[in-house]
């Protein structure tokens, strides 16, 4: 197969992700262990790198949402323990059977499939305390419907953990509620926002996501979570826009002078959606280049009027801190990362 490169890239750093891992596993005070979300391939940095380059430094449980994204990340490191968010439906007996994951049972039903199979290994247990997303209901885990199960983890989820919400408390007192009632190896509550509300919401096991890839999920975790992802696209064209002349669909940008306009190899079609339009950024050499006209499907241009030197082929580097492009752009942190599409080549460094 030829090699063809790519004119998008997303730069990666091994020693952001790693050290944010670790400023979040030092939150709990050592009384936890933290593993790690890799969801939607590692929140589209690529899951198997990420587990690589996390368990290297000492992280040993992931979670993903199903049984997809676990068989990506086959064969497991010795040590590793991968756990499946999303449980088992009919469909997912098969894989159950021969990953070597741990289900998330998140309903009766799902715990009686479980068992019908014959199931005897450990599997891990969702119980809701409030979100009313995925879990067992309360008085369904304490009535008898998790008898005789090998629970390796029992969890539950935050349903408000990024706001000061008294639902955070009353969320922690039923699940410590559960830990006393329901036995299980380990007990985890907290994700990357939990996990900044104090040690009280570590438990045995925290799971953050976010966070891991460069999200502030509070203002706790300001200053000391370092951005992971950095996007470039390559510049296909530079173009001499005089005065009065515009640029893009709708004619939505009037050059207000001669103009040097970059156009980039980067659109919605690759996650950098149309909302970035009046407050998008490039840069290039330490030259701001703002975005004008609208971002199409595959091109998006960039006033490059100051930036001597130019030209074609050049990369320029998108402004992608996640909570600053959020609030510009009203998306939330984790649409900013897990939309950035498979045409970015993804470059560890």
């Amino acid at each position: 197969m030829i090699a063809v490169p790519s004119p998008l890239r997303l730069c990666l750093d091994r020693d952001a992700l790693v050290a944010n891992w670790r400023w979040l596993a030092a939150q709990s005070g050592g009384g936890a262990a933290s593993g790690a979300a890799l969801k939607a391939d590692g929140y589209g940095l690529g899951g198997r790198a990420v587990m690589q380059h996390l368990a290297a430094a000492g992280c040993r449980d992931f979670f993903v949402a199903t049984w997809s994204e676990a068989a990506a990340l086959m064969p497991l490191s010795a040590g590793v323990s991968l756990s499946v968010l999303h449980g088992v439906g009919a469909s997912d007996m098969v894989a159950a059977r021969l990953l070597p994951a741990r289900p998330v049972l998140n309903s009766v039903e799902q715990v009686r499939r479980w068992r019908d199979a014959g199931e005897a290994r450990p599997c891990d247990v969702m119980v809701d305390t409030g979100m009313n997303r995925l879990g067992l209901r309360v008085e369904e885990a304490l009535g008898g419907a998790l008898d005789g199960l090998a629970i390796d983890t029992l969890m539950s989820h935050l349903a408000s953990a990024d706001e000061d919400s008294a639902q955070n408390a009353r969320q922690l007192a039923a699940f410590r509620a559960l830990r006393e009632r329901i036995a299980a190896r380990r007990y985890s509550l907290a994700n990357s926002a939990g996990i900044c509300l104090g040690a009280d919401y570590a438990f045995d096991l925290t799971r953050p996501g976010i966070a891991l890839y460069g999200g502030i999920p509070r203002g706790e975790a300001a200053g000391h979570i370092g951005q992971v992802a950095f996007p470039e696209a390559r510049v296909l064209q530079v173009r001499a826009v005089p005065t009065g002349e515009t640029v893009g669909y709708g004619a939505s940008w009037t050059a207000a002078r001669d103009s040097r306009i970059a156009v980039v190899n980067l659109g919605y079609a690759d996650g950098y959606l149309r909302c970035h339009a009046g407050s998008g950024r490039a840069t290039w050499q330490g030259r701001a280049l703002p975005l004008v006209g609208r971002v199409s499907m595959d091109l998006t241009a960039f006033d490059a009027s100051d930036a001597a030197g130019l030209g074609e082929g050049e990369w320029l580097s998108l402004d992608y801190d996640l909570p600053a492009v959020s609030a510009q752009s009203g998306l939330s942190q984790y649409e900013l990362l897990t939309g950035l599409g498979r045409r970015f080549e993804r470059v560890w460094g």
